[in-house]
Formats: C-alpha cells, structure tokens, sequence
C-alpha cells in the first residue's frame, strides 16, 4: 500500500459516516425480536496506558505511513437499548491483540514482538442512530483463547455493558472458556459474527457486523 493511498484511505475512512446511514439501514426492531447481548469479562489486558491516538482507525497510528500488518477489517454495528432504539452519544471502545498475538498491556508477554504500527484500542462515539464503525484487523487466536474483540461501552460516566465477539465458523471457539461461559445458544450466536470479503477490495479487507443490544434503557 503506498504512502498517498494509505492517508488517503485514513481521511476518508475517519471523515465519513454517509456509507454507514446505508450500512445501518435496518427494517423495524420489535423487543420481543432482540437478543440480548451476553456481558463479559473485561479480562486482564484492557490498556494500562491509553495509547495517544484513541480514533477508530487502528491501522495507522497517527501520521505513520506505515499500516499494520492483518486482515484490515471495517467492523461496524449499532448500538441499541432494551427497547431497540438507538442509543445515541455512546462512547464505544475495542481493544485486541495484533497480529502476533499482544496486546498494548505493559503486562502482556511477547512486548518484544509487538506490532508498533498497530493502534490496538480505539474508541467510536455513536451517531443518531446508534451506529459505530472502526477500521482493525481480523482478530487471530493466542494461546487460550480464540480469536476475538474486546467492547466497552459507556454513556457519560455509566459503563454500559463489556462484552467480546468472535469469528463465526472459527473450531477454537468451542475450546474457549470464556466463549462457552454463554450457556444460552442464542447468546452465543449474538456475539458470533461474520467476517466477509469486502466486494472489489484489491488488498483482501474484510466487513464485519456486531450490534450490540443492551440489557437496560440509558437515563431510565
């Protein structure tokens, strides 16, 4: 990827939100339809030190004309209460390991081997229509645990909900502890998701989707 290409693809990507009013169009919610997003452990590595650049595009960091090395994901959703509105002003956080597995902890193993060009936490505050977006990496496996992404969502000083989402069709979700921890089959298929090739994408990205419904109404 050149140097021009990948700034460009920055200010694009953090400047627009027209693409994602048809990504999130969405017929009629009823509750009685929503699945209700499993919590999770927050688990050990959420940042100890927030990194400076805290955007939603976590395959450059900053003015580096450098991208990550990954799958590059646009992983997208909305953000919807118990009732099924959209829940607007949200702040939505992910966090992940990168490529080699680690996490930007300064107590996770292998800091040696981190990916320096990898954001890995990024923060997205929510649209009118509870729409979020980020630009990653597809997440990869490292050792107990499958594949998956961190979530934080807060609104003011209330934290929402911490949950985590996975690769739909990934073998080493059956083996995670954490994963399995959701007994309920529709819980479990919530925080499942796809990751699919993006159509005429020439670099390979990938589009994955996770609508997060929360277990409350904010401000009720």
């Amino acid at each position: 990827m050149s140097d021009n290409t990948t700034h460009h693809s920055r200010r694009l990507f953090l400047g627009t939100m027209t693409l994602g009013a048809a990504v999130f169009t969405m017929p009629g919610l009823f509750a009685e339809e929503l699945v209700r997003t499993p919590s999770q452990t927050e688990g050990p590595f959420y940042p100890d030190h927030l990194p400076l650049d805290k955007d939603n595009d976590l395959i450059v960091v900053s003015n580096s004309t450098t991208p990550a090395v990954g799958k590059i994901t646009h992983l997208t959703g909305r953000v919807l209460d118990a009732k099924g509105e959209p829940v607007r002003n949200a702040v939505v956080e992910i966090w992940q390991v990168d490529n080699n597995g680690v996490y930007i902890h300064s107590a996770c193993p292998g800091q040696e081997h981190r990916d320096t060009h990898f954001q890995g936490y990024g923060r997205f505050e929510t649209a009118a229509g509870g729409e979020y977006r980020f630009r990653t990496i597809k997440p990869v496996p490292y050792p107990g645990r499958s594949p998956h992404i961190h979530f934080k969502v807060r609104k003011g000083e209330r934290e929402l909900i911490t949950t985590q989402c996975y690769i739909k069709g990934e073998s080493l979700n059956e083996r995670d502890g954490v994963y399995r921890g959701i007994r309920d089959p529709k819980g479990r298929d919530a925080v499942t998701i796809a990751f699919v090739p993006v159509e005429g994408s020439k670099i390979g990205e990938l589009a994955a989707r996770f609508d997060i419904v929360l277990g409350v109404t904010p401000g009720a």
